[in-house]
């Protein structure tokens, strides 16, 4: 039977046996008891649709929306603080890039080529810089396949024409059932690689060659290979599909308006070859005399011609700001396999800008029973810190966290050593402490 329709012979086969009626008084009493609690009994008026336009879209939902994305939006690479955009050394900015003038709200939502649905990049830089700076937009290329070099020309004229190159590459996403015409991510839609689709590659090497400053922003729902921009681009740019008001969010991140203050919540591979590509691998994963870098004069094991780690790994982001922690202390050296692990460490803002940094705290299982990862986030807090001011952040983690899969399969915190780690991602712990576990 097609799933969407077995509801229609329900009738039918409790009047056969087939199906005991309790069965269905306890789904339908499950769906009454969602829309008691959401009040829709003693508020008829939700499904007014004279009322739709109060709600949706109001001035609080698009607030919320701008904060989502200026929350999330992370800062990869900031070569000699291009960012933020000092505005008196640019009359003319290129905003060029398939993405760069399209709102991407990602998958299962409705993308078309209409954008007045949501802010995009080239939209958000008008509205932030109104006419205090001239703006061109081309696209250069499409976010697909591998169309006609003259697009490309068009938006590298658009740059030669300018003082600094913004370019948006990434992914496309869509309703699966709705228009998924030429998507490049999300559900039923796989890449054969990592690397940018179509001719995103070709149009970052084209504008590299022109000279102008450049920064690369990808808009995408996953990581896609980005070597090549780390090692050219003055500044990277990451906005996992941000909502409405994606554009408007990178206006202001890029001219300081926000200090940026995500964090990669996934590691980026250096190559399509370089996967599966993640932080929380296990010990037998990276063996000593393979742990290193190959390269073409003197390969090594593993990626032979590669680094063995990611390009970018979990939890890295950049600030517009710097933080300088110190004074890592625990409540305890010893503990029972009952409580909590308490951490403090103090995190200052050295800077000149106020920022928010994410503190995160990992752990290792130092000898287990059972094979276990080098390190696991366990807890992490972002805060708010005002430039020159210090704060005492606070971490907790529960002695359960520490618990593995036994050969049995029960959950267990095995006595021994712990390493409890507090760094600003997996690759910068600043402090290592170890505990005690009887």
């Amino acid at each position: 039977l097609d799933v969407d329709s077995d509801y229609e012979t329900l009738e039918q086969q409790v009047k056969e046996g087939k199906i005991d009626e309790a069965y269905i008084d306890k789904a339908v009493r499950r769906v009454l008891y969602v829309k008691f609690a959401l009040g829709l009994f003693d508020r008829p008026y939700y499904g007014d649709p004279k009322l739709v336009k109060k709600v949706v879209r109001s001035d609080k939902h698009i607030a919320l929306a701008k904060e989502v994305a200026d929350e999330s939006t992370i800062l990869l690479e900031n070569k000699n603080n291009i960012l933020p955009l000092d505005l008196s050394k640019y009359k003319s900015i290129a905003v060029v890039g398939p993405n760069s003038n399209q709102t991407v709200f990602g998958d299962y939502s409705w993308t078309t080529p209409d954008t007045k649905e949501g802010v995009t990049l080239y939209q958000g830089l008008q509205q932030v810089l109104g006419k205090k700076k001239t703006i061109l937009q081309a696209d250069g290329c499409n976010w697909w396949n591998r169309a006609d070099s003259k697009d490309i020309e068009q938006a590298v004229k658009a740059v030669e024409q300018s003082d600094l190159a913004i370019v948006a590459v990434g992914t496309r996403s869509t309703f699966l059932g709705r228009g998924p015409r030429y998507s490049t991510a999300g559900e039923g839609f796989d890449l054969s690689s990592l690397e940018l689709p179509g001719n995103q590659s070709e149009l970052l090497k084209a504008v590299k060659a022109t000279g102008k400053p450049m920064i690369v922003v990808l808009i995408s729902g996953k990581p896609l290979v980005m070597s090549w921009a780390k090692e050219n681009a003055d500044a990277v740019l990451v906005q996992w599909y941000a909502g409405e008001q994606q554009g408007r969010s990178l206006a202001d991140i890029l001219v300081g308006n926000v200090n940026p203050s995500g964090r990669v919540n996934v590691s980026f591979p250096r190559s399509t070859g370089n996967t599966p590509c993640f932080y929380n691998y296990y010990p037998t994963d990276r063996v000593q005399r393979f742990d290193r870098p190959g390269t073409y004069e003197e390969p090594a094991g593993h990626y032979i011609f590669e680094h063995p780690y990611a390009l970018w790994e979990f939890g890295y982001g950049l600030s517009y700001t710097n933080f300088n922690y110190s004074g890592c202390t625990l409540n305890d050296s010893i503990y029972s396999d009952q409580g909590t692990i308490v951490a403090t460490v103090e995190v200052e803002n050295t800077g000149k800008r106020d920022g928010k940094e994410v503190v995160q705290l990992y752990v290792r299982d130092k000898i287990s029973s059972v094979s276990t990862p080098i390190k696991q986030l366990k807890a992490f807090k972002k805060v708010f810190i005002k430039a020159g001011e210090k704060k005492i952040v606070t971490l907790e983690v529960p002695m359960s966290e520490l618990a593995l899969y036994d050969v049995r399969m029960k959950p267990v915190v095995e006595p021994g050593e712990f390493e409890i780690q507090i760094g600003s991602s997996s690759d910068r712990i600043h402090f290592n402490k170890t505990i005690l576990v009887k």
